[in-house]
């Protein structure tokens, strides 16, 4: 098998930084409050931590408008407590990776303001410009509604992939090329062990500008782009990106002696994730987000058939990813209406598959959606569809879309204690948002306290990754010949140094499930860790001949040799 790099055994933690820890008492988050929470963390067990972006912005989409790359927005701190952040967070043997967008600026970055100031600027081919009396083409955008957006200071249209406060950069400009490598090499020097890049698979679009044909779906999703019956082919995922992808590994590379890596927000289905890593070997982008993950049934059929498709497109020496949640969608436990036991289940799963989970911060806790109504929603996409629908239409919209049309419920403060503001700031400041009303119940304090919650849970889990190989890193195996119920998901995970063979167990059911282990092994089986408490105190017994019950919306792993 080889090496295993180590971002390829990683447990990655996505820090919200607005909403994680207030600092300085302006009801925002901050690098400081990050900082004051990394023991936390690094007690939980998560190894990397990806920070979503806290540059220069005029927070119109809330930091991934940037309008400088190369310094801090004012509100969480400055280059100095960056510099501290990096030095705490690998003196904890930790890594650090930073959200970089690459396929857009704010309209308020000093590029496009040079470039929209007139025809003949030099930045003008920094960004992508077309003349006429009508939009260049049918292209929309990703959050709806047209993507040519008029600027009366030249009368000519500039293409925007999202929001229309994001102007697109021209990557075909060598300048441009040039300044963002620069900007990700600033950033490494800096001591950053990697990027996320977000809508990687917007950066080139068709250099023809051909219109995009016909689509017979209505609604997109993170999987298929085509939506309001027109398809993404011109707009998104084009061949240049994939070339592009590896262009970057190649650079990022050279740049951190392979120490550094890349994820990718893709939106696409298995086969492009599979070409941004690489077709034939993995030379592209090391990681792409599988959000397959995020559209599954909650059921052992859809959560196998996962597993089939992730090591069917990503077998060794490529990798999956395992994401649930994130700052653009609904909780993952507001999906699981509310079942805890449901939610530990889900982690069991996440951390035993092979490849790299992905948490969102307070997902360890369970923490549910806000109740932010649309009229009073912070977030630019909502405030984009508010220009095309009343309110209630937006509601049904962000139902429709996973959350995804007002993320302000899925970014509400952090809820580290009981108290009025949850911990994330003083009492008696205002929060940017307000807090959830689950704090009472789903907070840092609270759950440490009672050893049966789901935070508890999510640590046995990672503890149990962390000190066995052969969970970080070994091959994986459906077990169905030990299965008598649709119900149960059995799978093994096992490493050529190593004699013992890791079971899991998972149990997608409300009732009690009877599974027999004689066809694998007449052996000795212990308990490494499960969802169930008194299971987990109990690690280290033999089984009764062989045979173990698994209690409703149980998952567990074993070890035998």
């Amino acid at each position: 098998m080889g090496t295993i790099p180590w971002w390829q055994k990683t447990v990655v933690y996505q820090i919200y930084p607005r909403s994680f820890m207030d600092s300085n008492g302006d009801g925002i988050g901050d690098i400081q409050g990050i900082i004051s929470k990394l023991d936390y963390l690094q007690d939980m067990g998560f190894e990397t931590i990806w920070i979503s972006p806290f540059f220069t912005s005029p927070q119109e989409d809330f930091g991934y408008d940037i309008a400088e790359y190369r310094s801090i927005a004012s509100e969480y701190g400055n280059m100095d407590d960056f510099r501290e952040l990096v030095r705490e967070v690998h003196k904890r043997d930790m890594h650090l990776i930073l959200d970089m967008v690459l396929n857009h600026t704010s309209k308020e970055h000093s590029w496009f303001k040079e470039s929209r100031s007139s025809k003949n600027n030099p930045k003008r081919d920094w960004y992508i410009w077309k003349p006429g009396k009508k939009p260049p083409n049918n292209w929309k955008s990703m959050v709806f509604g047209r993507g040519w957006h008029f600027d009366s200071l030249t009368d000519e249209w500039y293409w925007a992939a999202f929001l229309p406060c994001q102007p697109d950069l021209n990557w075909r400009n060598s300048e441009v090329y040039n300044e963002m490598l620069s900007i990700l090499k600033y950033w490494l020097n800096e001591g950053v062990d990697g990027f996320r890049l977000d809508i990687f698979g917007a950066i080139y679009e068709d250099p023809n500008f051909q219109n995009n044909p016909f689509s017979p779906h209505l609604f997109p999703n993170d999987v298929r782009g085509n939506g309001v019956f027109q398809s993404t082919e011109m707009t998104r995922n084009h061949p240049d990106n994939f070339q592009l992808a590896k262009k970057l590994r190649t650079f990022i590379d050279e740049q951190s002696q392979h120490h550094a890596w890349m994820v990718g927000e893709i939106f696409g289905g298995y086969a492009a994730l599979r070409e941004f890593c690489g077709r034939e070997i993995p030379d592209g982008l090391h990681l792409a987000f599988m959000f397959q993950t995020v559209h599954a049934p909650f059921t052992a059929a859809a959560y196998r058939k996962l597993i089939i498709e992730a090591e069917q497109w990503f077998p060794e020496p490529y990798c999956p990813t395992w994401v649930f949640g994130n700052h653009d969608m609904n909780r993952r436990i507001t999906r699981l209406r509310g079942d805890r036991d449901k939610a530990k289940l889900d982690f069991a799963y996440q951390m035993t598959v092979r490849g790299v989970p992905f948490i969102y911060n307070g997902e360890e806790l369970g923490m549910t959606n806000g109740e932010i109504p649309t009229a009073q929603a912070q977030d630019g996409v909502t405030k984009h569809f508010k220009k095309y629908f009343p309110d209630w239409v937006v509601s049904l919209v962000n139902k429709q879309f996973n959350g995804a049309v007002n993320r302000d419920n899925c970014r509400t403060p952090m809820q580290w204690n009981p108290d009025e503001n949850a911990g994330f700031c003083r009492t008696g400041i205002n929060p940017w948002l307000p807090v959830n009303r689950s704090v009472q119940k789903n907070n840092v304090i609270t759950e440490q306290e009672e050893k049966d919650s789901l935070l508890h849970c999510v640590k046995r889990f990672i503890k149990a990754r962390r000190e066995n190989e052969a969970l970080k890193s070994g091959s994986l195996k459906l077990q169905p010949n030990i299965i008598s119920s649709s119900q149960v998901l059995a799978y093994s995970r096992e490493t050529e140094s190593e004699e013992d063979v890791f079971l899991v167990l998972l149990n997608f059911s409300n009732k009690q499930q009877r599974i027999d282990l004689s066809p694998i092994t007449t052996g000795r089986i212990s308990v490494v860790v499960s969802t169930v408490l008194q299971k987990q105190k109990a690690a280290g017994f033999k089984l009764n001949r062989n045979k173990i019950s698994l209690l409703p919306w149980e998952g567990c792993v074993l070890q035998y040799s």
